[in-house]
């Protein structure tokens, strides 16, 4: 004979396979789906300055300070499996110590129900640009990328990077830094 318990098993463990269709059924309907939009990026203004850096042995760094503008329609990106969108700029550029450098300059998470269009002018990075040593002086090819992570409300969460990015070029001179 079948006590309450045993039925109340019974009635939990089908309640939670149901479930478990379902979420599989909400990701699977949206797995394949290309999040990629165009993006348009613009640099307006860089600037390079050798300063001491304080995290390490005492030398000098480059720090490079960039202004940027952003456009970029991102509501096909958004669907019924999506809850937020977490963007980030990231610049990319090899130097004679590494083969890759890779530094996320700028961030920004975008809701659901917020507004999807970007459209940011004169932008300034969030975190320092700091190498670690003189590598952005004259570095004619720093990529920016702007890239995301989707969080869906079931699923993988996807790397997508924007089909638009920009290669600049820093300046051979280091702006003069007042000291007082």
């Amino acid at each position: 004979m079948n006590t309450v318990l045993s039925r109340a098993n019974s009635l939990f463990a089908f309640s939670l396979s149901v479930m478990a269709a379902l979420t599989f059924g909400c990701f699977i309907t949206t797995a394949f789906k290309d999040r990629s939009v165009p993006v348009r990026l613009h640099v307006s203004r860089i600037m390079l300055k050798n300063v001491e850096d304080f995290t390490g042995p005492r030398e000098r760094s480059d720090l490079g300070f960039i202004t940027f503008d952003i456009t970029a329609d991102l509501e096909n990106i958004f669907d019924w499996n999506v809850k937020q969108l977490f963007l980030y700029l990231s610049a990319e550029y090899s130097t004679k110590n590494n083969a890759l450098n890779q530094v996320v300059l700028w961030d920004k998470i975008v809701l659901r129900g917020d507004n999807p269009k970007l459209l940011l002018k004169d932008m300034k990075t969030k975190y320092f640009f700091f190498d670690d040593g003189n590598g952005l002086k004259g570095n004619r090819n720093v990529t920016l990328t702007l890239s995301w992570n989707v969080v869906p409300n079931a699923g993988i969460l996807p790397l997508v990077t924007g089909s638009g990015h920009i290669s600049v070029p820093f300046p051979d001179t280091y702006e003069i830094t007042k000291s007082y």
